[in-house]
């Protein structure tokens, strides 16, 4: 078996995780709102045509997901400080608290799973998830369709070969596409 296929394997439990977090706010928010609401986090004072483009949605599909937000009471609407017509996007005190749960609900559920493993392993998988994290940065992928896109970025390169043996001819990871953006971090 492959390395990545090992890994597809063993991160079920850590995706069953996250998913079960996600699914226990589900009676509050659905999941796209659950991304536009992150993607207002990252990006405080969004326009309404960026978090389109950032949740890869049309413009008219994003505004009434706004108005779906706003009616309940996790999203406020302001005038723009530069053009008065551009509406700028903004969390509520409500979102902010169903992001905390929602995170404080993940980290319990993931402290009980690290405590049945050893110290070594803890810190094993702390070092290769760190790793992780950054080659896949330098690769400049994201996710097809990710939790929480990242800010539009101007278009980059991939990086020659890297420590892993991948060349710049060879396919993403499935599910996987490259050039745009960068790796997704969820809430």
């Amino acid at each position: 078996m492959s390395m990545a296929a090992e890994l597809d394997s063993a991160a079920g439990a850590l995706l069953t995780v996250w998913d079960g977090a996600r699914e226990r706010t589900a009676n509050r928010i659905s999941t796209a709102q659950l991304r536009a609401v992150m993607l207002v986090e990252r990006q405080d004072g969004i326009n309404l045509r960026r978090l389109a483009a950032g949740l890869d949605m049309l413009l008219s599909s994003a505004s009434r997901l706004c108005d779906r937000l706003v009616a309940a009471g996790m999203l406020e609407r302001e005038p723009g400080r530069a053009d008065r017509r551009e509406i700028s996007l903004h969390l509520t005190a409500e979102a902010r608290r169903l992001l905390a749960e929602l995170r404080e609900d993940r980290r319990q559920h993931l402290a009980a799973i690290l405590a049945d493993m050893t110290p070594d392993g803890r810190q094993a998988l702390l070092h290769g998830l760190r790793e992780f994290d950054e080659a896949a940065r330098a690769r400049v992928v994201r996710p097809v369709s990710p939790l929480v896109p990242q800010p539009e970025q101007p278009h980059a390169e991939q990086l020659p070969e890297g420590r892993n043996g991948m060349d710049r001819g060879t396919d993403p990871p499935r599910g996987w596409s490259t050039g745009e953006a960068s790796v997704c971090r969820t809430a």
